[in-house]
């Protein structure tokens, strides 16, 4: 869990950054070592109350651990601390920021596009939404059943109407029924999903751009999860496809803090058309005196952000860039490639009924039993033995539906049945299936 040379390198880099403040008169702030000592191993004991995140017997929610060197560089720009709302609160880190924005932007195809960090999905989401109620006052915001549960409660903030479109039995959007409402009228943008949290499935992007276009209403693409495979090159070819036409929507968020290797809390709005920005615009008298160049905060609703974040961004972007077969690129594959050996290895077993194969690195599975209301019991039962094993899992509860649509001898006695889902969003996963299948084997069979 903890390299040791990564604090050397810390160290190093503490110094470094000490060197640009040598003429400046000698100040420390008193510190007691010993009272501190104690409160901070206090702090390491409590903090042991947790989950092994780290590790990849851990495979249950989206938790990635960040980089090593994500690590430092957050760690590092603290000792400045500053505040990305405006220049006067962080120059250098409003520069990193912005040249983060420019990465993530040309990974989607968009050379200019408007853009900022922010504490993560949801309030990246939150702006996206608020755009798309400005230029479309009054009018839909519509979102498949299995996109993320705050699309609608951000609605409710904005005060937007907001619409749900059913799923096929895959958990994508169901084009067809988005066709019939989009001809109903009264829709201001769609909302596609680029990876469902709950089973990874990737909205079929360029259908619902094509049925869009012919209502002119606008697409804002959810990939807050699953964004960064738009660099794998293991995507089946429907999904490839579905990356592919990022570059066609208005608007994208993604998360840095789940594929990207950072800390929390690390989202990202992005907008195709930098002009709107005039939805931003604002003025403070006592913040923005310092310069004249666009700032972060002017297009931005936060305020206050740490600029911490940008920095860890920008340091994990120098050692991997964005690049098609690159090193992250491969990282993303070896996660494509443990999902699709773990979903293989439970369908060629008799213990479990996995969900349709992974688009990405979520993999779905119910129990084997004759009964839904019995594999629900038999899932609650799997999860609990295999943490006493050190093995984390995550369970999801699907409509009862579409479970038989995939297994069709599972007697329906619950409207919905309680599943297993695994995570494996660590590249050390796939090494790690076999003993994570073995494990589960050895647990179905008790």
């Amino acid at each position: 869990m903890i390299n040791h040379r990564e604090l050397e390198l810390l160290k190093a880099a503490l110094d470094t950054l000490a060197e640009g403040y040598r003429e400046l008169p000698d100040f420390s702030p008193e510190l007691d070592p010993e009272t501190a000592g104690r409160v901070i191993d206090e702090v390491a004991r409590r903090m042991r109350d947790n989950y092994p995140y780290h590790h990849p017997l851990y495979a249950g929610q989206m938790l990635k651990p960040p980089h090593p060197v994500a690590r430092i560089a957050y760690a590092l720009s603290l000792w400045v601390n500053p505040n990305n709302h405006a220049l006067d609160g962080g120059r250098a880190s409003s520069a990193l920021e912005i040249e983060c924005i420019g990465a993530l932007g040309q990974m989607f195809g968009w050379r200019a596009p408007l853009g900022h960090l922010t504490g993560g999905g949801t309030m990246a989401n939150l702006e996206a939404l608020w755009v798309a109620g400005r230029l479309h006052p009054g009018k839909r915001i519509v979102a498949s059943t299995e996109a993320h549960y705050t699309h609608r409660r951000l609605c409710e903030v904005l005060g937007l109407p907001f619409a749900a479109v059913g799923t096929d039995s895959d958990g994508r959007m169901d084009v067809g029924e988005l066709g019939r409402l989009l001809a109903e009228g009264n829709v201001g943008s769609v909302v596609a999903t680029m990876g469902t949290t709950g089973s990874g499935a990737v909205d079929r992007l360029p259908r619902i751009l094509e049925l869009a276009r012919a209502h002119d209403v606008r697409v804002h693409a959810d990939a807050a999860y699953g964004g960064y495979f738009t660099l794998a090159s293991l995507l089946d070819a429907e999904t490839r496809a579905s990356f592919d036409a990022l570059s066609e929507v208005d608007s994208i968020v993604v998360d840095p803090h789940k594929h990207g290797l950072q800390p929390y809390g690390c989202g990202c709005v992005l907008f195709r058309d930098p002009t709107v920005g005039r939805f931003y615009r604002h003025d403070s008298p006592y913040t923005y005196f310092s310069s004249a160049e666009l700032h972060l905060g002017e297009i931005s609703l936060e305020c206050s952000r740490p600029g911490a974040a940008a920095v860890a961004l920008w340091a994990t972007q120098q050692l991997l860039p964005y690049e098609r077969d690159g090193a992250f690129s491969r990282m993303l594959d070896d996660c494509l490639q443990a999902a699709r050996d773990f979903h293989a290895r439970l369908e060629g077993g008799d213990r479990f009924l996995p969900m349709s194969a992974p688009e990405l690195d979520i993999v779905v599975y119910a129990v084997r039993a004759d009964r839904t209301s019995t594999a629900g019991n038999l899932a609650r039962r799997v999860f609990d033995a295999a943490a006493s094993e050190g093995l984390h899992l995550a369970l999801i509860d699907l409509p009862a539906d579409r479970v038989r649509a995939r297994h069709p001898d599972l007697v329906a006695d619950t409207e919905t049945v309680t599943c297993l889902r695994s995570v494996l969003m660590k590249p050390e996963h796939r090494d790690w299936v076999e003993r994570i299948a073995a494990i589960l084997e050895n647990l179905a069979l008790n």
